[in-house]
């Protein structure tokens, strides 16, 4: 198997330039698998023969396109499974084509050395544990028995691992269509490094995304934060929701969390958007009963927020302390903003 990882950089929040993009991509292959906000994977094992090139020279040509199309940039990495390809593409600087033979000792000397962080799965939490046993490196958690990771990690966790730090990664490229989603951004005026203002700016972007959630009868099951700094690096986190939800509450109380786990103490920031994510209808959303007066009161005042912005304009009323989004008035009107919904059924 040959696969390819790519990663476009500043990609807009419009889910159908992302779509676009994946489109771009099956013309050279049908095997591709969406990786929103901003990535994709691509089997191009029966596509090399039919072009006549080699991986990297099809690579190239995906690459240049996408940059012509668009004007977008892009990392790709070459590899023979997702695992290795995703590793290889975060091996070095952004825009680039890298690849990794499919050499069982040079893939043992790729992975050597490199933390165990750096494998896709293992968080903060698992990467804190393994350290303390000593495995702090994918040459070490390679070198370690079976049995002592299913110990420290549990046996369905542990055999993950052991195949992951040799390389091993099973997991098909399935063509799957990007999930219906939602997104809005805000753009700051300056590079900002002040924490409440940051948060201003996701107050403000949770409100608006409630009030569209709301308006198109909507709930979503997870919630991203991307975060793009001054260097055009970004950072993405995503966190499920505790129950699928359009209630402003509890999309800012997440988009906090989000926030603070970032712990951007002198980052210069950009950008700060947010996605909605596995959006279903509103109606098929379970709702826990907490039986909580303060929680009643909250919804009862959002229905009357909504109201209120249906019948006078969505910048009508605003949370305080929220920052205005860019360019938007008093009479802007609901589902205008950067990233309609997307995705199979988005029509």
């Amino acid at each position: 198997m040959k696969v390819l990882y790519i990663h476009f950089h500043e990609l807009p929040g419009e889910p159908q330039l992302y779509e676009h993009l994946l489109a771009l991509l099956s013309e050279y292959t049908p095997l591709v698998q969406a990786l929103p906000p901003d990535a994709a994977l691509a089997d191009l094992s029966g596509s090399l023969r039919y072009f006549g090139t080699d991986a990297p020279a099809l690579a190239e040509r995906i690459r240049a396109r996408t940059g012509g199309l668009y004007g977008l940039r892009s990392t790709v990495g070459i590899a023979a499974n997702p695992l290795l390809a995703r590793m290889v593409a975060a091996d070095g600087p952004p825009s680039a084509v890298r690849t990794l033979p499919d050499d069982v000792d040079a893939v043992a000397a790729f992975l050597a050395r490199k933390p165990a962080a750096a494998l896709h799965g293992v968080g903060p939490a698992t990467a804190r544990t393994l350290s303390s046993y000593g495995l702090d490196s994918v040459g070490r958690i390679a070198a370690a028995p079976l049995g002592t990771l299913q110990r420290i990690l549990g046996i369905t966790a542990g055999r993950k691992l052991h195949d992951a730090a040799r390389g091993l990664d099973p997991t098909p490229v399935v063509p799957a269509a990007a999930p219906r989603s939602m997104s809005v951004e805000q753009r700051f005026p300056r590079d900002e490094c002040d924490r409440d203002r940051q948060r201003a700016a996701l107050l403000a972007l949770t409100d608006r995304l409630g009030l569209r959630l709301r308006t198109e009868s909507q709930a979503a099951k997870a919630l991203t934060l991307t975060v793009r700094y001054a260097d055009r690096s970004t950072t993405t986190r995503t966190r499920t929701l505790r129950e699928p939800t359009a209630h402003t509450q509890e999309l800012t109380s997440l988009a906090y969390e989000l926030h603070d786990r970032l712990a951007l103490q002198r980052a210069r920031v950009r950008t700060v958007s947010l996605r909605a994510e596995e959006l279903i209808a509103a109606e098929l959303a379970s709702r826990q009963l907490l039986f909580d007066p303060a929680d009643e009161k909250a919804r009862r005042i959002e229905d009357a927020v909504d109201r209120a912005r249906v019948r006078f304009g969505a910048g009508a009323v605003r949370p305080a302390g929220a920052t205005p989004a860019a360019g938007t008035s008093p009479d802007h009107v609901p589902g205008r903003e950067t990233g309609q919904a997307s995705g199979r059924d988005a029509a």
